[in-house]
């Protein structure tokens, strides 16, 4: 996992940062973290979102009323509303996602958390994530949050990463190692 000061080293995680603090010091870290949540899904979901933030064609002024304007339909909070226009108008909403993650690592360090990463071929069912979330926080003896991600290149299984330790239990790899072992 990241140290705060490794996150301070990149730009987004400054910015990721600064919102952290501000968050943390009003009493306002959870409604953040849910307004960010609400973002990383729109980037996830939404090419026209994802766009918007990643255009060089898309001047200041423009990106910071467009962000602006999606704040309230998408029920953000004013403090993560305003963090996105500062980040509008340094040009810097490409960053977006990088300060996602660097929030939510630093907010998972805040309350003593693991933060896994966790890739499956196909979206896991609430049921899914909560067994799987229970069964990482018996292994590493702490509680876990998550990050989901879906690649279907690895075929089935999951792969989980918590800081430098990786599982892989993905068919992915299995066929690799057999056919690997069938070369011998």
């Amino acid at each position: 996992m990241e140290s705060s000061g490794g996150i301070q080293a990149s730009l987004s995680g400054r910015y990721a940062l600064a919102l952290f603090e501000l968050a943390r010091d009003n009493n306002q870290l959870d409604s953040v973290a849910q307004s960010l949540a609400t973002i990383k899904a729109a980037l996830g979901e939404s090419e026209e979102f994802r766009k918007l933030t990643t255009s060089p064609v898309i001047g200041r002024e423009a990106s910071a009323k467009a962000v602006a304007a999606l704040a309230a339909p998408m029920g953000l909070d004013p403090l993560t509303t305003k963090f996105l226009g500062v980040l509008a108008q340094a040009r810097r909403l490409p960053q977006l996602a990088a300060a996602i993650r660097a929030f939510e690592t630093l907010l998972s360090q805040h309350r003593g958390e693991a933060r896994a990463e966790v890739t499956s071929a196909h979206p896991l069912t609430k049921t899914q994530v909560t067994a799987l979330t229970k069964s990482l926080k018996t292994r590493v003896g702490r509680d876990v949050a998550v990050d989901l991600k879906v690649d279907p290149a690895i075929l089935g299984g999951l792969v989980v990463k918590i800081g430098s330790q990786m599982i892989d239990s993905s068919i992915r790899t299995r066929l690799n190692t057999l056919a690997h072992a069938m070369k011998g």
